[in-house]
């Protein structure tokens, strides 16, 4: 099961939904790292069911364990090893529903590919096995301020047909995690919450889309063809639960102009080096970042668990009716927020590292 990713900095997940616990295996940390283990907790926090109104009423700390890699805050150069514990699992909840299989959830692939799954809650599939991206995401993130200036900022972008109008130059988290929706648009804000309450209210759910910036990336990072920065950063967002698409700088909306409106040209930039005019291609020119901030976006499918009688059919393959119980976030865009990030460091975290390695600096 592909529970790994990264080369140099290299990140293991493990545990169920409804299981004991899980966590994250980090390898390739650097040795004498501070490590901020409250830094850690934080963005677990932000992550963590239970803590809004508009997600699910799952109760969880999430409180981390740092059983390995460090020794009186300093990191080892050994694996780290991060545990969370479940605090509230109930597996009772999926007990009825077993042998059936959801709509748009993994429950038949998993059947197909290993012939036995955890039923309850999903397992693996489970977006709560993103608790532990979150605590090796915050680890990355501490390697890379202490490579650079890195700031790494997501938000949700648009929910449903409702869009954000945010100034990429300047988002901050604060103002990100000052919303409800993690929407630092006020007036977008407002009318995505609304659309979830609603979504909510009929026993529906709602999709939408996180967009995130990376500012303070040196020109350098990433490998032509098989290892682009922009293939690797799509290959994590598109690894994270109900993540179905991602645009790399102006994407998909970049494929309806000509090359001379698409094109970014270069200037000085007035301290002695280059910068673009216009950052169409999101910072990443021929799979290497270019110095440029780094953006793109990803798309989130609605909730597969919506709470409407649907058909299918069980493990037997005989037709049923589901009708889920349970709880479940009706939007997973502002708890997807901090994941995405977590995902953009682990990347940026392991390519910088086989830049240093390869260049010696």
């Amino acid at each position: 099961m592909g529970s790994a990713f990264g080369v140099l900095f290299r990140v293991t997940t493990f545990g169920e939904s409804h299981g004991g616990g899980l966590g994250a295996i980090v390898e390739g940390c650097p040795p004498r790292l501070t490590l901020d283990v409250a830094a850690l907790q934080a963005a677990l926090d932000r992550r963590a069911p239970g803590k809004g109104k508009l997600g699910t009423m799952r109760k969880e700390s999430d409180t981390v364990e740092v059983l390995s890699g460090v020794s009186e805050g300093l990191t080892l150069g050994s694996p780290i090893a991060l545990l969370l514990r479940n605090e509230d699992a109930d597996p009772s909840a999926y007990e009825s529903w077993r042998h059936l299989y959801r709509p748009s959830h993994a429950d038949f692939t998993y059947d197909a590919r290993y012939g036995h799954r955890a039923w309850a809650g999903g397992g693996r599939s489970s977006a709560r096995e993103t608790a532990g991206r979150v605590a090796a995401g915050a680890i990355a993130a501490q390697v890379l301020t202490s490579l650079g200036p890195v700031q790494i900022v997501a938000w949700v972008d648009s929910v449903a047909d409702i869009d954000a109008t945010v100034d990429d130059a300047t988002v901050a988290q604060e103002a990100v995690d000052a919303s409800e929706v993690r929407c630092p648009d006020p007036v977008a804000s407002l009318a995505m919450a609304e659309r979830i309450r609603a979504a909510r209210a009929a026993g529906d759910t709602v999709g939408g889309t996180i967009r995130c910036v990376v500012r303070g990336v040196p020109a350098g990072l990433g490998d032509p063809v098989f290892d682009k920065l922009e293939a690797d950063l799509g290959k994590a967002m598109l690894s994270i639960p109900a993540c179905k698409g991602f645009e790399s700088g102006d994407g998909f909306a970049g494929a309806r102009l000509n090359g001379l409106a698409h094109n970014d040209l270069f200037e000085p930039d007035g301290q002695g080096g280059v910068r673009t005019r216009t950052n169409r291609s999101g910072g990443i020119q021929g799979g290497i970042s270019n110095g440029m901030p780094i953006t793109f976006r990803c798309a989130f499918k609605p909730v597969a668990t919506v709470f409407r009688p649907q058909d299918t059919v069980d493990d037997q393959g005989n037709a049923a009716v589901l009708t889920p119980r349970g709880r479940h976030d009706p939007c997973v865009l502002p708890r997807a927020v901090p994941v995405v990030e977590a995902m953009a460091a682990i990347v940026l975290a392991d390519h910088w590292l086989r830049w240093r390695g390869q260049c010696g600096s």
